[in-house]
């Protein structure tokens, strides 16, 4: 059941489950640029073919708040404020440890390996090298995690997930890049709560919020629905 947070005649924002798809891979999965196109199908009796822009991507673990352009002017204009960074995005995560600093700009260089799906930090100069840059601030530590409230000013693949790791703060759940300490049955702790941007069409100021299930595990032990 798709989760629809508004809608109009130029947009359409939703809540990504965790581990789905945001567009069809070879898994075949069902995806989320495929059941909006269906819900509005269905919702407005479209037939043929129904246009929907896929503007941004949250990774296949990752859950939260997103986007899609109903018009190819929307798109184009959506597409637009990513480039110019004036569509943000804002995400909670729970990481395995405390960072040093509590609240910092990560900056590193990534690089993609296309074969394996893996995302390696590497020198500057490295060809193919992509910077990748965040803000971070620590909400809550519990135990031995800590909540911590991230923006994006780069928006690399795996680009949170492979930061945190390489200051020693693995983000919970994480299989590809946590290690051995990583405890296997649980989703990837990485949620997209937050998304700002200005209407295509009205140029309004917009945000929309979707926060974790709090009684799942590890979001059960933070407070977190009042950011």
């Amino acid at each position: 059941m798709l989760r629809v947070l508004y809608e109009d005649n130029h947009i359409i924002v939703v809540e990504k489950p965790h581990n789905i798809p945001t567009q069809e891979d070879e898994t075949k999965d069902k995806d989320m640029l495929s059941l909006v196109k269906e819900h509005v199908k269905e919702k407005y009796n479209k037939t043929g073919n129904v246009y929907i822009g896929l503007v941004h991507r949250l990774d296949r673990p990752t859950g939260g708040v997103m986007v899609f352009a109903r018009t190819s002017k929307a798109a184009s204009r959506l597409s637009e404020q990513i480039r110019n960074h004036t569509l943000t995005k804002t995400y909670l995560t729970v990481t395995v440890g405390t960072p040093k600093e509590r609240k910092y700009r990560l900056t590193n260089y990534l690089l993609k390996n296309e074969k394996t799906n893996r995302v390696s930090i590497v020198p500057q100069l490295t060809t193919g090298a992509k910077e990748a840059i965040l803000d971070y601030e620590v909400i809550e530590s519990y135990k031995k995690y800590s909540l911590i409230k991230v923006n994006l000013i780069t928006g690399r693949s795996h680009q949170i997930r492979v930061q945190f790791k390489n200051i020693g703060c693995p983000v919970f759940g994480d299989m590809k890049y946590g290690g051995e300490g990583m405890v296997k049955g649980y989703n990837l702790a990485l949620w997209c709560y937050e998304l700002k941007f200005e209407h295509p069409t009205t140029r309004e100021k917009m945000t929309f919020k979707a926060y974790p299930n709090e009684e799942q595990i590890p979001w059960k032990d933070f407070k977190y629905t009042s950011l």
